[in-house]
């Protein structure tokens, strides 16, 4: 997955937006509502991860189907975020289709729920 692509469908979810609260290297990708973050990326990292919110049962499978590929969260709570070596159709890699459903949950996570009426 390419750094625009990633942009781009993490600001293709609703009331998603980009912000820098790290410094300009960093991407902060938080829903408006709450202004709670479901991913954050070096862009220019190589190699490029993204970290972002993962059920712990599910980050566990996952971690285990991707040694190396997807890790604990990197500076974050390790039983809740996961954080994903992208780049790519290497061997062992999460293709970007899985990237862009752990993306969506993560975003599901954390996005305002409608109130109840």
């Amino acid at each position: 997955m390419t750094p625009d692509a990633l942009v781009e469908f993490c600001l293709s979810l609703p009331q998603a937006i980009e912000t820098f609260p790290f410094g300009e290297e960093t991407s902060v990708f938080k829903t408006s509502g709450n202004g709670k973050i479901f991913a954050l990326t070096a862009l220019a990292a190589e190699p490029r991860t993204v970290s972002l919110k993962c059920d712990p049962e599910d980050s566990r499978a996952l971690r285990e189907e991707f040694p190396g590929q997807i890790t604990p969260g990197y500076h974050l709570n390790k039983k809740h975020w996961i954080t994903i070596v992208l780049g790519g159709e290497g061997e062992g890699a999460p293709p970007d289709e899985l990237v862009e459903q752990l993306l969506r949950e993560s975003h599901a996570l954390v996005r305002p729920k409608p109130p109840r009426g």
